[in-house]
């Protein structure tokens, strides 16, 4: 993974979505029910990035002891729907599953969450010294941050 030295941005030309989903486990000896939803997720991801046209463009995950969280960057909020929907897709069969299994169930052995949002150009500000292109920028433009990108305050303004 190439280390860009210096200092960069992400540059946005359009709205996208940023979407934060994860898991926890809170009950270790119920193993049936929380290791199908650590399965679940692995598929799902690769399915995604076999998919371009499905309007996801990245994620970065992160793996505890007891929690999963992974940031997903998507073109738009219907294609996350879309997704979500697609009764072809890995995440509707793992979504009914974990239905059946946790909530019908009436277990708390697992728990899940997500949180969804609609990031604006102009109201972004991020930036990445001595790094690999990440987040963000990974998923949008990876640039320089100097000129209009150069501080804080005008990233966010969308100077």
């Amino acid at each position: 993974m190439a280390i860009f030295p210096g200092r960069y941005a992400a540059r946005l030309d359009r709205p996208m979505v940023l979407f934060l989903i994860g898991s926890r486990i809170n009950r270790f000896t119920a193993i049936g029910k929380w290791l199908p939803v650590m399965r679940a997720m692995p598929r799902m991801i690769a399915e995604l990035y076999a998919r371009p046209e499905s309007g996801f463009l990245h994620v970065e995950s992160y793996i505890g002891l007891r929690r999963t969280f992974l940031i997903q960057y998507w073109r738009a909020f219907d294609d996350l729907l879309a997704y979500a929907r697609d009764k072809d897709g890995a995440h509707f069969p793992a979504w009914a599953a974990f239905n059946k299994a946790v909530y019908a169930a009436n277990s708390d052995a697992v728990g899940i969450w997500h949180e969804t949002y609609v990031v604006e150009p102009g109201k972004v500000e991020c930036v990445y010294g001595n790094m690999p292109a990440f987040g963000l920028a990974k998923a949008t433009a990876h640039v320089l941050a100097e000129g209009r990108l150069a501080s804080a305050a005008d990233r966010m303004r969308g100077a």
